[in-house]
């Protein structure tokens, strides 16, 4: 039976396994290097959850397959010639990707352990955006989710209170999910396109 959870899954371990790897060339890491940060990029945030729900053993441990697959894209990247050539800034799209499916399946699976809509959007938005905080740490950078730039941590939030609500009024978990998915990568991208920012309070007197 196709299992649409599983492949979306492997979809979010590839986008921000390939976002961590991005960071990790442009930072000139040899292989190990590359291969831990594309590990931690794509499954530091599940990890996280894991330990947080008390939910062992831990997701990667039972699916071996999705770190052998990373593993296989760091030799393949690191010894890609022309991956020297990828700037950067070019993770944008697999961050996004990754951020709004690992979002929206976080918070699922807490709601799917008993937690309440306000705990499974945190872990949602823990889930989305702790690989790519850990993959910034790492590689000496300010983390997106801390950064005074593009909204990040808040559209990840923000759609998994709409896929909640998409749940709750479509009774479609498929529907669902694919809203809360598409409405953080559309938006994030948005947010970069427009230079969409949240603004800080100001200071009076």
């Amino acid at each position: 039976m196709f299992d649409i959870i599983y492949v979306l899954e492997m979809i979010g371990v590839v986008a921000f396994a390939i976002s961590g790897m991005i960071v990790a060339r442009s930072k000139n890491m040899d292989p190990v290097g590359v291969f831990t940060i594309g590990f931690v990029t794509a499954l530091g945030g599940g990890t996280l959850r894991d330990l947080m729900m008390d939910n062992h053993p831990l997701y990667w441990i039972k699916h071996q397959e999705q770190p052998i697959l990373i593993l296989c894209m760091a030799v393949v990247y690191s010894y890609w010639h022309r991956a020297e050539r990828i700037r950067a800034s070019r993770i944008v799209f697999p961050d996004a990707i990754g951020l709004g499916i690992f979002s929206i399946l976080g918070a699922q699976l807490a709601l799917d352990l008993g937690h309440s809509w306000f705990i499974a959007s945190l872990l949602g938005v823990m889930t989305g955006t702790f690989g790519g905080a850990l993959r910034d740490t790492l590689c000496n950078e300010v983390p997106y989710i801390f950064r005074k730039d593009h909204i990040y941590a808040s559209i990840s939030f923000a759609g998994c209170w709409l896929y909640f609500a998409c749940q709750w009024l479509l009774d479609n978990e498929t529907l669902a999910l694919t809203i809360g998915l598409l409405f953080i990568v559309i938006i994030r991208m948005l947010a970069v396109r427009f230079d969409i920012r949240l603004q800080r309070p100001r200071q009076h007197g």
